[in-house]
């Protein structure tokens, strides 16, 4: 079994403190802090970085399912937008929106929409969140004029 891992410190109050995420990979570490979670500051946030995961995860599982239909991508381009908004129980990530563009060649726009809500379903990410209230997930096919040889 693979086992991924990422570190954070955190130093300060809440407010007025800040931190470093790091990547156990080290091809990233950042800094973040309750402006950049929370408002508009600058830095990243663990919520971007879920988003950055659940972009790549779909991607490739998509990939992996229409190679699997024989289908095989040109270019995948995911962009996921994590929402952070205030319930009862606090701050919680509300909603997730996948948006996904992708370059098929010979693929029927009906066939490619049904693979990727396949896709989203059975992404590791989107099953790890399954407890997020709204998964939602915008495919659009850019090409479809060449057959696939």
């Amino acid at each position: 079994m693979t086992i991924r891992e990422a570190s954070a410190e955190w130093q300060g109050t809440l407010k007025e403190g800040s931190g470093r995420l790091r990547l156990g990979s080290g091809v990233f570490e950042g800094a973040y802090s309750f402006p950049s979670r929370f408002e508009n500051g600058r830095g990243t946030n663990p919520e971007e970085l879920i988003a950055a995961a659940h972009a790549g995860c779909f991607s490739m599982a998509l990939s992996a399912i229409l190679g699997g239909a024989k289908h095989i991508p040109t270019s995948i381009s995911t962009i996921a937008k994590v929402h952070l908004g205030a319930t009862a129980a606090g701050p919680t990530i509300t909603r997730i929106e996948i948006e996904t563009q992708a370059e098929i060649p010979g693929i029927d726009p009906n066939e490619f929409q049904n693979l990727a809500e396949t896709a989203k379903a059975a992404c590791l990410v989107s099953r790890a969140l399954a407890g997020v209230a709204t998964i939602t997930l915008k495919a659009e096919l850019v090409a479809t004029a060449t057959t696939q040889q």
